[in-house]
């Protein structure tokens, strides 16, 4: 099969990674994948792709210094050339902007179109115009795919009987991820982490507050959040006028993700709204334990409140305080959660999981 799959760049988000995920599992099992990225000017991957993926920078391939209108235009005929090129048996897409643009360029080529949402639409906060162009421009897809039920259920009864295939095929975890060991260390500070953008949608002004409040209680506890953007400098001042400078860090971004997360002893996910959260899925896979807001959506698909972590009220920061006060106070819960969220990970979202839910997917469009 000969799939092409389009991101926006390949920059350290989720999106970007679960298109590495995909790619080289695609590839490894003799598929032809050529990637193609919309919105970046070249350069490496934040994540590894396989040698097998074909990379192609859109970039390179329109004219530059043109004007805002003028640079769309000319980057959706540039993609158009590559679909008819590359003749692909599908044409799989990532993220809203991305997903709008490349079923716009593929129309009349009789190319099936997988356009997937990696945000909760009725809870990311996109603009009147981007509301209106998924509106006209989706049931023209294909199939259009989310992360979790309930991101589906939602557009499911407000678009019901216009676009024709829904589904709903979740994020997969590598499987090299679940052979790497937690490393044991003996005394020394304990972790508390949150990895992901410094943006509104994580909320971690919220989270810095609310480590505040818990902190006199736990001296041998730090909390580190990994990431970088438009809040650093807000966030770091917040930091600042809170005394927490030696016990709340912002490294930046890291390459080496999940060995933070493995060394971690604790997890924190405090998002408004997510997707279906990377973040949250490779740290249980890991075996760290974690406490998340019932954001929509994504952490109630992926942890039962109590058994494999615990899940408390988006955005109440009482809440967070209390789970984390029992999470950080109790070495014992932590061990059984750590253990059981690992184990869970590993059955609903593997790999081989995942490219089956793919396949029955492409099956349904008579793919391949």
């Amino acid at each position: 099969m000969k799939i092409v799959l389009v991101v926006s760049a390949m920059g350290p988000g989720g999106a970007e990674r679960v298109a590495a995920i995909l790619s080289g599992a695609w590839t490894a099992r003799s598929d032809s994948v050529t990637l193609v990225a919309t919105y970046s000017k070249g350069g490496d991957s934040f994540f590894r792709l396989s040698d097998k993926v074909r990379v192609i920078f859109l970039a390179e391939r329109t004219a530059r210094n043109a004007s805002k209108l003028f640079g769309y235009a000319a980057r959706m005929a540039a993609l158009r050339r590559i679909f008819v090129e590359e003749q692909p048996d599908v044409i799989v897409s990532f993220l809203t902007n991305v997903n709008v643009t490349a079923i716009l360029a593929s129309r009349g080529l009789r190319i099936p179109v997988v356009a997937c949402e990696h945000n909760d639409p009725a809870a990311d906060g996109r603009s009147v115009l981007w509301k209106t162009l998924c509106r006209l421009v989706y049931p023209q897809a294909s199939a259009l795919t989310f992360l979790s039920e309930s991101m589906a259920a939602e557009f499911r009864r407000a678009r019901e009987g216009v676009t024709p295939c829904i589904a709903v095929v979740p994020n997969p975890v590598p499987d090299e991820l679940f052979g790497i060991a937690k490393p044991r260390r003996a005394g020394g500070r304990k972790r508390l982490i949150s990895v992901g953008r410094l943006h509104p949608q994580k909320h971690y002004e919220l989270l810095i507050e609310t480590f505040a409040k818990i902190a006199d209680e736990f001296e041998d506890w730090d909390l580190w959040i990994w990431g970088e953007g438009s809040e650093r400098s807000m966030l770091t001042d917040r930091i600042a006028k809170l005394h927490l400078a030696d016990r709340v860090f912002l490294p930046g971004r890291t390459q080496a993700a999940w060995d933070e997360m493995a060394a971690a002893d604790a997890f924190v996910l405090s998002s408004r709204f997510e997707g279906m959260p990377m973040a949250l899925m490779e740290s249980m896979a890991l075996g760290v334990p974690a406490v998340a807001f019932d954001c929509p959506s994504g952490p109630r698909e992926l942890m039962r409140d109590g058994q494999d972590g615990l899940l408390i009220p988006p955005g109440d920061s009482d809440a967070l305080a209390a789970a984390l006060r029992r999470l950080l106070s109790d070495g014992s819960l932590r061990e059984e959660l750590g253990n059981k969220g690992a184990r869970s990970i590993r059955e609903r979202y593997s790999v081989a999981t995942i490219l089956a839910v793919w396949d029955r997917l492409f099956a349904r469009l008579r793919v391949g």
